[in-house]
C-alpha cells in the first residue's frame, strides 16, 4: 500500500487533532482581532497549500465580510515592489513551512505593517519562527510527495481563522467533519473499482463551484503529480466561457455537486455534459436533492441547514473536507492501476523551494 493512500485514510484523526489543538489559538486571536479587525486578509502560498488558500478565500469572505486577496508571491521575490499593508492580516500557509518565497512574503509584509499568521504542519518551521501568529496543522509526518491529509488539516484551520475573525461558524459544527472525512473514507472501495475505467486517460477537466472550487484544483493536481494526467481545472461559470468546447465523449469531466447555491448551475452543466456524451464522474452526497448520474455520493447528510442557515452560513460550508477525500483516493487509485508511484512522482520532491 502506498504511503499516500494510508496518508488519506488519516485524515479523520489529523483533522480532529487540528480542531482541537487549534481552538486556543483560535480563540486568542478571535480576542485580538476584536480590538482591531483587519481590512483586508491576503494569503500567499504555493502548490497544494494554494489550494487550501483559494478555499480560504471563499469561507474568510463568505463568513465575515472582509475582502481576501491571494498574494502574488513575484511581487516580493522577483519584482520587489512594497505593497501597503498597514492594517491587513498575512497569512502564510505551507505544509513544511520551509517555502522560501512564502516566506519571504510574511517577512516582506512585517516590514510593510501587516500582522502575520502561518499556517503549517512543522512547529519548528522557517514560518513558525518568523510569523507573529502560528496554527499549526496537526496531522503528524507527512511522507508522500503528494500532499492529502495535510491539506484537509489546512482546511479545518481555515475554518478556525474564520470563526476567530468573527465568522458563524460553531465549534459543534467542525466537531462533525472528522466523521465525514471518515464516510467518504468508506467509500474507498468503490472508489478504487471506478479509477479502473480510466486506466488509459491522459487528460481530463475537474469543475467546481465556490467553497469545492479549490478541491477543483487540488483534485486536478493530485491526478497530474500522481498519474500524469493532463487536468486543467475550471469553475463551473468559466468552462461556459470557451473550453466545453473540448470536452466531449474522449475527454472525460470530475465534478463536485454539493447540495445549495451551486447545485442548480452544476446540475446544469452536468446535464450539458451528457448531451456531448461526456465520460462524467461527480462527488456529491446524501443531501443532494438528486445526484448526477453515476456520482461517488458520500454516506452522510453534509448539508447545514435550520440553525445554521439562519446565521447566514451556505448549505455546502461543510463540504469541502469531505467531499476531497473521494478525489485524493482515486489518484491515488489511478496512479497504482496505471503502474506509477503515487509517493514518488518524477521530478518531484517533498519540500519545493522557489522564488
Amino acid at each position: 500500500m502506498s504511503k499516500m493512500l494510508e496518508e488519506i485514510r488519516q485524515q479523520p484523526a489529523a483533522i480532529e487533532k487540528t480542531l482541537q489543538s487549534g481552538l486556543r489559538q483560535a480563540e486568542i486571536l478571535r480576542k485580538r482581532f476584536e480590538k482591531s479587525r483587519p481590512r483586508l486578509v491576503a494569503l500567499a502560498a504555493r502548490g497544494t497549500s494554494d489550494n487550501a488558500a483559494q478555499f480560504g478565500r471563499y469561507l474568510i469572505e463568505i463568513t465575515t465580510g472582509i475582502p481576501v486577496s491571494l498574494a502574488a508571491p513575484s511581487v516580493s521575490t522577483l519584482y520587489h515592489a512594497p505593497l501597503r499593508l498597514e492594517g491587513a492580516l498575512l497569512v502564510g500557509i505551507s505544509q513544511s513551512g520551509e517555502s522560501t518565497d512564502t516566506n519571504m512574503v510574511l517577512e516582506e509584509g512585517r516590514r510593510q505593517g501587516a500582522m502575520t499568521l502561518g499556517i503549517t504542519n512543522e512547529a519548528g518551521s522557517s514560518m513558525a519562527r518568523l510569523s507573529d501568529q502560528v496554527m499549526l496543522v496537526r496531522a503528524g509526518k507527512e511522507i508522500s510527495v503528494a500532499a492529502t491529509k495535510t491539506y484537509t488539516g489546512q482546511l479545518m484551520a481555515f475554518y478556525l481563522l474564520a470563526r476567530a475573525l468573527g465568522g458563524p461558524i460553531d465549534v459543534s459544527d467542525l466537531e462533525r467533519l472528522p466523521d465525514a472525512a471518515a464516510a467518504a473514507l468508506k467509500l474507498e472501495p468503490e472508489v478504487a473499482a471506478r479509477a479502473e475505467r480510466y486506466r488509459f486517460m491522459d487528460h481530463a477537466v475537474v469543475v467546481g463551484r465556490g467553497l469545492n472550487y479549490a478541491n477543483a484544483f487540488e483534485w486536478a493536481l493530485k491526478l497530474m503529480e500522481t498519474c500524469y494526467v493532463v487536468a486543467e481545472r475550471f469553475s463551473q461559470a468559466d468552462i461556459l466561457h470557451g473550453p466545453i468546447a473540448m470536452v466531449g465523449s474522449a475527454f472525460p469531466a470530475f465534478l463536485f455537486t454539493p447540495p445549495g447555491v451551486t447545485w442548480p448551475v452544476m446540475r446544469d452543466l452536468a446535464a450539458r455534459l451528457q448531451q456531448l456524451r461526456t465520460e462524467m464522474l461527480a462527488v456529491t452526497d446524501r443531501s443532494c436533492p438528486q445526484a448526477p448520474r453515476g456520482a461517488i455520493v458520500i454516506p452522510a447528510r453534509l448539508a447545514a441547514g435550520g440553525r445554521r442557515t439562519a446565521r447566514g452560513l451556505p448549505e455546502d460550508v461543510f463540504t469541502p473536507i469531505p467531499y476531497i477525500v473521494p478525489a485524493q483516493i482515486f489518484a491515488a487509485s489511478l496512479a497504482r492501476i496505471k503502474g506509477f508511484d503515487p509517493d514518488k512522482p518524477r521530478g518531484l520532491s517533498k519540500v519545493t523551494q522557489t522564488l
